[in-house]
């Protein structure tokens, strides 16, 4: 049986891929940008917020949960996400380590 596209790439590749992903949406950043200026759990005020649909505003932020950047706790009939803290210092440390890669040439192109 021959490999599959994923398996010829480190686990590392994979990752930063798969964040990546659930990353490169606007409403998922503008969701996220929102998070990360609460100083507490953001739960139904997205929608007020962002001026998108409520069922929009579910499906990017099971995305987001999906991939582990954000979490979420149930209260009463409503669910509060905040980051998930050693994800997002996952991402930083390998796109950190990612961009830090490049180094100028002078004589480059």
């Amino acid at each position: 049986m021959g490999l599959t596209r994923t398996e010829i790439f480190s686990t590392e590749q994979n990752q930063l891929a798969t964040l990546l992903k659930a990353l490169a949406h606007p409403a998922r950043i503008a969701i996220l940008q929102r998070i990360l200026a609460s100083t507490t759990c953001i739960c139904g005020d997205l929608v007020d917020e962002l001026g998108l649909a409520q069922a929009t505003i579910s499906q990017h932020l099971k995305e987001l949960k999906n991939a582990e950047i954000i979490q979420g706790t149930v209260e009463g009939v409503s669910v509060c996400y905040c980051i998930n803290p050693v994800t997002w210092k996952l991402i930083e440390t390998q796109m950190g380590a990612f961009l830090g890669a490049y180094k100028q040439e002078a004589n480059c192109c």
